[in-house]
């Protein structure tokens, strides 16, 4: 999976295909996340001395990593996500479909900065 938090992704599968939000919480374990505006539900709340209030409250819940796509910083369209090493050995993310990268993914190992892959 090769998504960070605050990355832009659409839904493309499900009740809330083609939506788009940022990424608030990854979990790797069970591979789900979570999206800003995506799958809300209503959590109903008891009164208690932390709730005073009590009653409804709005929250997103964790949607399958399989089910959204980074969008593609050139084009804003779904894309594919690529691994690719730098000359300098660093690890970066790219596009698959418009080559942009998203970033460096992290520092250089020893053995790769030798080897110049």
């Amino acid at each position: 999976m090769f998504f960070k938090v605050n990355d832009t992704v659409i839904v493309i599968t499900g009740a809330d295909k083609g939506k788009t939000g940022k990424i608030l919480k990854i979990n790797r374990e069970t591979n789900k996340v979570i999206v800003e505006g995506v799958a809300r539900v209503w959590k109903h709340v008891r009164k208690s001395q932390k709730n005073p209030q009590g009653g409804r409250l709005n929250k997103e819940m964790p949607i399958a990593a399989s089910n959204v796509m980074l969008l593609d910083p050139e084009s804003g369209l779904p894309t594919r996500v690529g691994v690719r090493f730098l000359p300098d050995g660093t690890k970066e993310r790219y596009a698959k479909k418009s080559g942009k990268s998203f970033g460096v993914v992290g520092a250089a190992k020893a053995s790769r900065r030798a080897a110049g892959v």
